[in-house]
């Protein structure tokens, strides 16, 4: 038996998720972390179709107001942006390694408070597509753990 596979076996025989099921469970946050990001790239996306004046059109479409179409631009644009933010977070989320702080740097380059991303996190970890519970708690888990780092993040 592997140094792996004892612990992963002792932490099942203990009742806690083993060191496979956290990185069963960082696959699935990861996971679920680019669905919300594609949820909020589409969102984005939409966003700018509405804002978008329609050619011929001599009222200017649904937002011919300015201000509405700033709002619906700046909107799109945040949206966007947490996006990108969520498809990195995926990306640095590691069984082991403590990806809190390269997410928060991401988000500070992008001009966003890292405490922003901690509902789409939570909303990952609630979205799981996996059906085995200890990768489920690890995933939680480190969702919390990551959650409670970018909240106090400054």
């Amino acid at each position: 038996m592997q140094p792996e596979d004892e612990a992963d076996f002792a932490a099942q025989m203990m009742g806690g998720p083993g060191p496979g099921d956290f990185a069963n469970g960082a696959a699935a946050l990861a996971a679920a972390l680019v669905r919300e990001a594609a949820v909020l790239a589409q969102a984005a996306a939409s966003l700018r179709a509405a804002a978008a004046v329609t050619p011929g059109d001599p009222m200017g479409g649904p937002l011919s107001d300015i201000r509405r179409q700033r709002l619906a631009m700046a909107a799109a644009g945040e949206a966007a942006l947490k996006a990108a933010l969520l498809l990195e977070a995926a990306e640095l989320i590691a069984p082991g390694g403590d990806p809190a702080e390269r997410i928060a740097a991401a988000a500070r380059r992008a001009g966003v408070a890292p405490h922003l991303l901690v509902p789409s996190l939570r909303a990952a970890s609630l979205s799981l597509g996996t059906d085995d519970g200890a990768a489920r708690i690890a995933a939680t888990t480190i969702a919390e753990a990551l959650a409670q780092a970018l909240a106090s993040a400054a």
